[in-house]
């Protein structure tokens, strides 16, 4: 674990989920840890946590919410004045709203959605960016969704934050490249974390991933840790969802088809038939 020993690693949504369990493996790898959350109390609890484990690790827990650009600049700065360096950028924080279109807050559901998981991930990148291009190193490592690669209903406005996080990880990644540094996108489907019970999803079909295809919070972790020692541009998690993507590529008309039918209008059948009665 040596080449992850002394990195400066910043962790954005960092008090719970993949979030948490990527500090622990990173703790556990001897890294300089920035946790950045709006729950403090839960990212001072984790820093004790992690220092406990006596690895060498050292963690800075700071209050942040990244669709807000002065918390983005704080954190940014208290890094680079902890550590005077960042070696890696995981842009994990997000959350969704998961309905029809039409259901959705504007602001609350909306807005905000795409604040924290599209802008909150650029404008944090574009931050740490000038450090890194001065080290001539470093990894942005962005969390994506399988919802970045196919998008299906009630995901409306997470999936469009999520395809613009990939398209942004694949420009940024032609960007950086000449000063070594190196950009990754991470699709996971559904994990089990506090996501589903923030997300208001409500399903007559009961329609949900089974859980021998939900990886952990720490299975995810893994792959992130992964990636800073063996780099590549795209994770799929779990594998399989890699099927799912490229028949959503090659045949997205029997895609449409399939989800219509077997998901869109069971779900909406109390509407379809009152429209029919109008």
């Amino acid at each position: 674990m040596a080449e992850i020993a002394g990195k400066v690693v910043i962790i954005t949504g960092a008090s719970a989920g993949i979030g948490a369990a990527s500090a622990r493996a990173f703790g556990r790898a001897g890294a300089r840890l920035v946790l950045a959350a709006r729950r403090l109390d839960r990212l001072q609890a984790l820093a004790a946590e992690i220092e406990r484990l006596k690895t060498g690790a050292e963690v800075l827990p700071l209050c942040a919410d990244v669709s807000q650009q002065v918390d983005r600049q704080q954190l940014v700065e208290a890094a680079r004045e902890r550590f005077g360096r960042v070696d890696v950028l995981f842009n994990n924080a997000g959350f969704g709203r998961l309905d029809w279109l039409e259901n959705l807050d504007p602001v609350k559901d909306i807005d905000a959605q795409l604040a924290v998981n599209v802008l909150g991930v650029i404008q944090t990148t574009r931050l740490v960016l000038p450090l890194m291009i001065a080290q001539k190193s470093g990894h942005i490592i962005n969390m994506a969704s399988m919802a970045g690669l196919v998008a299906t209903p009630t995901y409306s406005v997470y999936a469009a934050g999520k395809f613009a996080v990939r398209g942004f990880s694949e420009a940024l990644r032609r960007e950086v490249a000449p000063w070594d540094i190196r950009v990754s996108a991470v699709f996971p489907g559904a994990v089990v974390t506090e996501f589903g019970g923030q997300a208001g999803i409500h399903r007559k079909t009961q329609t949900t991933t089974p859980a021998w295809l939900r990886p952990s919070p720490d299975d995810v972790a893994g792959a992130i840790v992964g990636l800073v020692r063996r780099p590549r541009s795209t994770v799929i998690l779990p594998w399989i969802f890699r099927l799912a993507s490229i028949a959503n590529s090659l045949l997205p008309g029997l895609v449409d088809w399939a989800i219509v039918h077997r998901f869109t209008i069971p779900e909406r059948s109390d509407e379809l038939k009152a429209a029919k009665l109008k």
